[in-house]
């Protein structure tokens, strides 16, 4: 597919981070919609040659059914402008399609008398919600599922290997019972596979019935065809749902499904990535310098969490475009009105922001390297941390007012280990807790953290 000049597209998406979203060109844009809609004409006009119950259509020989069967896999960028030329006369991109196809078919001979099988019994949005189908199938299996795959892999990777990295916490901004990195990392990942398994999950489902979703035209031709059944049929074999009950569009109610699973996925990596940003912000993480590569027009010292940064804003741009579009697609007027037609449109939109997204937090994590040593530190300066572990052991060997009494002695305070083991001995613990307590460190109370951290992804 010839691409355009990325310095004057208008959207970021085709333009400034190109490189980023080649993978989804030949499957979102006009190109890929035309595609899927040529797609789908050939495939009805196969499907009905093989039908028994019309007579009037005899399969097609061999040679034939390869010949439609090439207008689709010898489709390319020339045949998608010619579609584009016709629609100039038409005013009608779907009927631009039809005509298209037909052209394909009129030097053939034996097809030649059969073209008015093409888009028999079809109004367009038959052939437009299956191509958006296709299209939402591609997208999501092909791309969005794989990075979603690899942002959860890297993240798995690197909560094995701290999985054992004692870390402070932090609640409210102030100072919480340790964790470990890994088990934090880990915390991520469950959330991210989750709403990826949704998004896996949603069935992308097709309507195939007429001009208002009754068979209406059908039936007029063939009373006795099983259409619903045909339909069924139909569609399954392009890899879709059969949805029986639709108005003159399919009510796109999948969709909504789908987008808001996106959604979930992203504010998961949204949160991952204001949590880096902050961590890296402390020191907690550095960055590996790139060669020749500037962080600051005037402060040549900075090397900025630019990835992250650049993986939030895109996470909210798309969701912005999903939260609209999973709102409105589903309503339409009575049995139908065009307004979802531009909506429509912007699918590859908000899904080139998300692979945007994707790929700059992947990059942002190649560059990441853990620092142990401020981890470490910071933690070792906390052992107020520990008020809490005392208090629940007061309480197992029955001393009043174990929490008010670590309470009225740590509160607000930051603790060393000299304080804090001058606190052990004024609380005159029971010999058995004092010999618990004695051997406690915050790295050394992180409870189940690195057993979780290394729980294998689901």
């Amino acid at each position: 597919m010839t691409g355009i000049d990325p310095l004057h597209a208008i959207g970021a998406a085709d333009g400034r981070y190109r490189n980023r979203t080649a993978s989804l060109e030949n499957i979102v844009s006009e190109y890929g919609l035309i595609r899927y809609r040529v797609l789908i004409e050939c495939e009805w006009f196969l499907f009905l040659s093989c039908q028994d119950c019309i007579s009037e259509f005899s399969p097609l020989s061999a040679e034939a059914t390869a010949h439609v069967k090439q207008i689709i896999e010898q489709f390319d960028t020339s045949d998608a402008q010619h579609v584009k030329d016709l629609e100039r006369t038409t005013n009608h991109d779907v009927k631009a399609v039809e005509y298209f196809v037909k052209e394909k078919m009129a030097g053939v001979p034996e097809l030649q008398p059969l073209l008015e099988w093409v888009h028999f019994g079809c109004t367009s949005e038959d052939i437009n919600n299956t191509a958006y189908g296709l299209m939402l199938t591609d997208a999501r299996n092909r791309v969005v599922l794989p990075l979603m795959d690899r942002l959860a892999a890297h993240l798995q990777d690197l909560a094995a290997q701290h999985a054992n990295l004692a870390m402070l916490s932090r609640t409210h901004g102030q100072t919480a019972s340790p964790t470990t990195l890994g088990k934090e990392l880990r915390n991520v990942v469950a959330r991210l596979q989750r709403q990826q398994q949704q998004l896996a999950s949603v069935e992308i489902l097709g309507k195939f019935n007429g001009a208002v979703g009754n068979f209406n035209a059908h039936m007029s031709a063939y009373p006795n065809a099983p259409w619903p059944e045909m339909s069924a049929s139909f569609l399954s074999g392009v890899g879709l749902t059969y949805n029986p009950f639709t108005t003159q569009i399919e009510p796109h109610d999948y969709m909504a499904e789908m987008f808001h699973a996106l959604m979930r996925f992203n504010q998961v990596l949204l949160d991952f990535n204001r949590d880096i940003w902050s961590y890296i912000s402390i020191d907690y993480f550095t960055q590996k310098k790139v060669e020749g590569e500037t962080g600051s027009s005037t402060m040549p010292h900075k090397v900025n969490p630019i990835d992250f940064e650049n993986s939030e804003g895109n996470l909210g741009i798309a969701n912005a475009l999903l939260d609209h579009m999973a709102s409105k697609l589903p309503v339409s007027r009575w049995q139908r009105d065009l307004s979802d037609s531009t909506v429509l449109r912007n699918i590859g939109t908000a899904i080139a922001h998300c692979v945007i997204a994707y790929e700059a937090t992947l990059k942002g994590l190649g560059r990441l390297e853990v620092n142990s040593r401020v981890i470490s530190d910071d933690l070792n300066a906390s052992w107020e941390v520990l008020a809490e572990p005392v208090q629940t052991v007061m309480r197992k060997y029955g001393m009043a007012e174990p929490y008010e009494r670590l309470k009225e002695v740590t509160r607000g305070r930051a603790l060393d280990e000299e304080l804090f083991r001058r606190i052990l001995d004024d609380l005159e613990l029971p010999e058995e807790a004092r010999q618990e307590l004695s051997e406690l460190t915050p790295e050394r109370y992180t409870g189940l953290a690195s057993h979780l951290a290394q729980q294998p992804s689901s």
